[in-house]
């Protein structure tokens, strides 16, 4: 017999896995995310109600799809707006129940998830709103998950939510997959989303925490989905070999006591050399394919996992490609990435020519990797009293606690 905390643990697993494409689903019958997400909900409260009591079904994602797909059918009815939908929903009051059971049985699961992806990622949507939509929709995640993923309020984060599916129907955005020039554009959203929502777990912005790896599973899950559903794109591949390669060297970034560990400091042994060789494949599916900016970006990242030690890093490589994407996506970041990879190749006194460059960027004037990075630079070149201040600057501009703690002991170690 099941129990309440069994069918409870089953609902909660079941509902991680399922959620997205139960509301895909759903999406595809109402053309409406909000409403597919409220009566994917109230099929949800129904397996609640009913598991404990009668067992958890053999196959509970189906259950969970019939029940929500059969509430939507009898919303549109007792809404009276039947005739907007004839067209996707092929019934109408005189339909038989074969007929309906036609509708219920459609199975487009794979393009309906895809569906969600880009609309949950529409250009329409503030970035914030789209990782929030994102994770609450395709992650199954709860409003408070994601507020503490975030460090903001709880309130803020359900605001969010509220506002984007708001957005999207007032855009009146279709869900439907884009074509043509609007597919290329709307990918690039889809795949910023899924890399904005990994960077926040692998370098918190601010907290306690140096790294969430929740978020950074999530973002990888994400990748993994979008890659299987469009296995002919070779910036997905790109993304997700980054994402992999990068995430390799999670167990490697923090000491016994939580403390920071640069790049160069690491165990390498430590590195997961699973995850190096799912995202060496990936990258090379990527290069097959003609990939750009995050394939370039893999590559930068696959020539730290191939170096077993920090000594046979290839810095000149690495600053070549940096090169090719300054020239493919020109950004200061990029530049400060190319400053650092110069300084490792040619010495602190070229990377310091590239990086100074960027002192009057407006974009950096707050960002404290820029002091940081000077920092290091000088203290290579023996000024460390510069060096010192480079590195204080950093740490005041930091709101992440094991990164200041990082900057500050390097202050420190300046003399």
């Amino acid at each position: 017999m099941t129990t309440v905390t069994d069918a409870g643990k089953a609902i909660e697993a079941v509902w991680r896995i399922e959620a997205a494409r139960v509301i895909a689903g759903v999406a595809r019958l109402v053309g409406d995310v909000g409403l597919a997400e409220e009566l994917a909900q109230d099929a949800l409260v129904a397996a609640l109600e009913q598991w404990p009591a009668e067992g958890v079904p053999r196959n509970p994602g189906a259950w969970l799809m019939t029940t929500a797909k059969r509430r939507a059918i009898d919303t549109i009815r007792r809404q009276q707006v039947l005739q907007k939908h004839l067209p996707a929903l092929a019934i109408d009051e005189r339909t038989d129940e074969a007929g309906f059971e036609a509708v219920l049985e459609q199975d487009a699961i794979e393009d309906d998830l895809l569906r969600l992806i880009f609309t949950a990622c529409h250009p329409v949507l503030k970035p914030e709103a789209r990782v929030a939509l994102t994770l609450r929709l395709l992650g199954g995640l709860s409003t408070d998950e994601i507020a503490r993923a975030f460090l903001v309020p709880s309130a803020t984060v359900g605001q969010r939510i509220s506002r984007a599916k708001k957005a999207l129907a007032d855009a009146k955005v279709p869900f439907e997959l884009p074509a043509g020039p609007d597919r290329a554009a709307r990918l690039t959203s889809v795949l910023e989303v899924i890399y904005l929502i990994f960077n926040e777990g692998y370098s918190a912005t601010a907290g306690d925490d140096w790294m969430r790896p929740a978020l950074c599973e999530e973002a990888m899950r994400l990748g993994r989905v979008l890659s299987g559903l469009t296995p002919g794109e070779a910036e997905v591949h790109g993304l997700v070999a980054l994402l992999e390669i990068q995430a390799s060297r999670s167990a490697a970034r923090t000491g016994p006591d939580g403390a920071a560990i640069t790049l160069l400091e690491q165990d390498r042994r430590r590195w997961d050399r699973l995850l190096i060789d799912r995202g060496l494949a990936a990258l090379a599916r990527a290069e097959e394919l003609g990939g750009g900016t995050y394939t370039l970006q893999a590559a930068i990242a696959a020539c730290h996992a191939r170096a077993r030690t920090a000594a046979e890093t290839d810095w000149a490589r690495i600053a070549g490609l940096y090169a090719r994407l300054a020239e493919l996506a020109p950004s200061p970041i990029v530049e400060l990435n190319r400053a650092v990879a110069v300084s490792m190749a040619d010495g602190p006194q070229a990377g310091l020519a590239v990086l100074d460059a960027l002192l009057e960027e407006p974009s950096l004037r707050e960002y404290h990797l820029l002091p940081s990075v000077r920092g290091d630079f000088l203290f290579r070149l023996g000024r460390t009293g510069e060096a010192r201040a480079e590195f204080e600057r950093a740490a005041a501009m930091t709101r992440n606690e094991k990164e200041r703690e990082l900057l500050l002991g390097r202050a420190a170690a300046c003399g």
